[in-house]
């Protein structure tokens, strides 16, 4: 053999032969990690709202026992399934000393010397569904709700307006 058709390669050239190779391997394995994250993230579920989750939820486990009352196995029926959302009626509040003549409450959204702000306030409440009024007191002006009721009822729609984004509180009515 001559030595024209011999090939040597040096310790050195296979040193960076090797380096190069496991160069390139580890970026093939950033990208692809990279590529994964970025699918993964197209396929996470889309936000739910809580009504959605309510309604997922199971039945209560006093309906899910009723099916078993009765007289036999062929006398199971399946209770109706019970939804989360459908809105329940507010009980009538019984007559009250404060709901006779006693203590009148309202609530107030906000309390502002600045005009064109209670006026939003009111447009956002009136949006929401109720009713306000305006009052004008030493350099103050205050919205207020213009229906008035005994305290408890006053709480309840407290909780409703603090849902709409408001942050009512209890005056009495005749402040």
């Amino acid at each position: 053999m001559n030595s024209r058709d011999q090939i040597s390669i040096g310790s050195q050239s296979i040193l960076w032969v090797a380096g190069v190779g496991v160069g390139l391997l580890t970026l093939a394995f950033v990208m692809g990690v990279q590529v994964g994250k970025q699918s993964a993230a197209l396929r996470r579920p889309a936000v739910r709202s809580g009504e959605e989750d309510l309604r997922d939820l199971p039945e209560p486990l006093v309906d899910q026992l009723k099916i078993f009352e009765g007289d036999g196995p062929d006398k199971l029926v399946p209770t109706p399934r019970v939804d989360a959302t459908a809105p329940t009626p507010e009980p009538k509040p019984a007559a009250t000393p404060a709901a006779a003549g006693g203590d009148r409450w309202t609530l107030q959204l906000v309390a502002t010397p600045d005009a064109a702000e209670a006026r939003r306030v009111a447009d956002r409440a009136k949006a929401a569904g109720f009713v306000t009024t305006t009052v004008k007191d030493k350099g103050q002006v205050k919205v207020r709700l213009a229906k008035s009721a005994n305290r408890a009822t006053m709480d309840k729609t407290a909780e409703k307006l603090k849902k709409g984004g408001f942050k009512p509180f209890a005056v009495k009515a005749g402040d």
